[in-house]
C-alpha cells in the first residue's frame, strides 16, 4: 500500500533548514560567496540567487512558460547581479519561511522544490568545507521526503538499508518487469545519489540498478 502524502513534510525541512543555514550564511564573508560549488558554473552566490528566485516564484504564484528551466534560472541569477549578499539571503530567508502552505497545497506538484532546496543548501555547505554537508537536523525529513518524490515520479523501486536505522526505506514505484534494487549506506550518500552530487570519499553497496538511473534532478 501506497504511503500517503504528509502535505506539511516540505514546509518542515524547508523551515528546519533556515534555522541552521540562515545564520551560517549571515556569518560568511563576502568571499565565501564567491566559492565555487559542485553545480557546475555556480559560485555560492549563484545557488542561493537560484533557490530565493524559485522559492519566491513558489510564494507568489510566477510560473511562466519555461520556468525552472537551466535558461529560466540563469535569467534569475542574472537578475540579482545588482543585489548585495545580504539581500539575496534575505530573499532566500523570505522563500523558507513562507513556501511551505503553498507547496502543501500543490498536491505533492512541487514537493521537489523543497526538496531541490535543501539538497543546494548542502552544496554550500560542502563548498565551504563543513563536515556532513548533506546531513544534520534536516536529513530525517530530506529522506522522507525524497520516498515521496520518487514514488509520485514512479522511479525505479529501491530499498534502502541506512546506517544505524532499525527500518528500511522504500523508495519509488513497484513494477512487475523489475525487483526492487537495494541500497546499503548511510542517509546522507543516499542524498547524494539521487541528487547526481560527487560521491568522492563515500561507502555504500548498491545492488540491480546503475547510479545513473537514481538521479531525479
Amino acid at each position: 500500500m501506497t504511503e500517503p502524502r504528509d502535505p506539511e513534510l516540505p514546509g518542515l525541512l524547508l523551515r528546519t533548514e533556515r534555522d541552521l543555514f540562515v545564520p551560517l550564511l549571515r556569518d560568511a564573508s563576502d568571499r565565501d560567496f564567491e566559492l565555487r560549488t559542485a553545480c557546475p558554473g555556480w559560485t555560492v552566490r549563484d545557488v542561493l540567487a537560484h533557490c530565493g528566485a524559485a522559492l519566491n516564484r513558489v510564494v507568489e504564484g510566477r510560473f511562466e512558460r519555461g520556468v525552472f528551466s537551466p535558461e529560466s534560472n540563469d535569467r534569475d541569477i542574472a537578475d540579482r547581479a545588482g543585489w548585495t549578499n545580504a539581500q539575496v539571503v534575505d530573499e532566500l530567508e523570505r522563500g523558507m519561511t513562507e513556501a511551505g502552505p503553498v507547496i502543501a497545497a500543490s498536491g505533492g506538484a512541487m514537493d521537489g522544490i523543497a526538496l531541490g532546496e535543501w539538497v543546494h543548501a548542502g552544496d554550500v555547505r560542502e563548498a565551504f568545507g563543513l563536515r556532513g554537508a548533506y546531513e544534520g537536523p534536516g536529513l530525517g525529513p530530506a529522506l522522507a521526503l525524497l520516498a515521496a518524490v520518487t514514488r509520485a515520479r514512479e522511479t525505479l523501486p529501491l530499498t534502502a538499508r541506512l546506517t544505524g536505522a532499525t527500518t528500511e526505506l522504500t523508495l519509488g514505484a513497484r513494477r512487475d518487469d523489475r525487483k526492487p534494487a537495494r541500497y546499503a549506506g548511510d542517509g546522507a550518500t543516499l542524498i547524494r545519489l539521487y541528487a547526481g552530487r560527487p560521491l568522492t570519499g563515500t561507502r555504500y553497496e548498491l545492488d540491480g540498478a546503475r547510479e545513473s538511473e537514481l538521479n531525479i534532478f
